[in-house]
């Protein structure tokens, strides 16, 4: 399978929107073939990221544009083994980011916050951040493990629900 596109959307900085694109993330890394346990680390991962674009490229302001694209790309080159690619491309139009400065707090420092950067680097197998046409794009691909996939539908049971109280 080459890049076959799931999903498209163009959506506001208002943090509102961020149940609706968990629910979709949800379905589509359960039809992807991930296993519960991925679905809710990738879902995880980019509502983190969409947070981080809210708070601090638009620093809270709900207007502004954020782009996402979902899609597949091809199993990793190089003899590792594993099945194809899950990939969210989030683009933003804050302003330009320094990616050596994007890191979480110490994980030894216990204080609420800064370890959004942490859930996404451990839940994602690549995290890659640049700058393109004036714009932040944060690439994250998750990758089919071999002996974890699991049958489409078998598990709409066994995920769990992101809402607020489950945060």
């Amino acid at each position: 399978m080459g890049r076959d596109l799931f999903l498209k959307l163009e959506l506001r900085s208002d943090p509102g929107m961020l149940c609706v694109v968990r629910s979709a993330m949800e379905r589509l890394t359960e039809e992807f073939g991930f296993a519960a346990a991925d679905c809710r680390s990738v879902t995880r991962a980019v509502d983190e990221a969409l947070t981080n674009i809210m708070r601090h490229a638009y620093r809270g302001k709900a207007d502004r544009p954020i782009g996402m694209l979902c899609r597949t790309v091809p199993k990793r080159s190089g003899g590792e083994s594993g099945g194809e690619g899950f990939e969210v491309l989030l683009t933003d139009e804050g302003p330009a980011v320094d990616p050596s400065k994007m890191r979480g707090r110490p994980l030894d420092e216990i204080k609420p916050g800064g370890l959004g950067l942490h859930f996404i680097r451990q839940s994602m197998d690549v995290v890659e951040f640049k700058r393109v046409k004036g714009k932040n794009q944060l690439r994250l691909i998750k990758y089919l493990q071999p002996g974890k996939q699991v049958e489409t539908g078998k598990r709409r049971e066994d995920l769990a629900d992101f809402g607020p109280a489950n945060r």
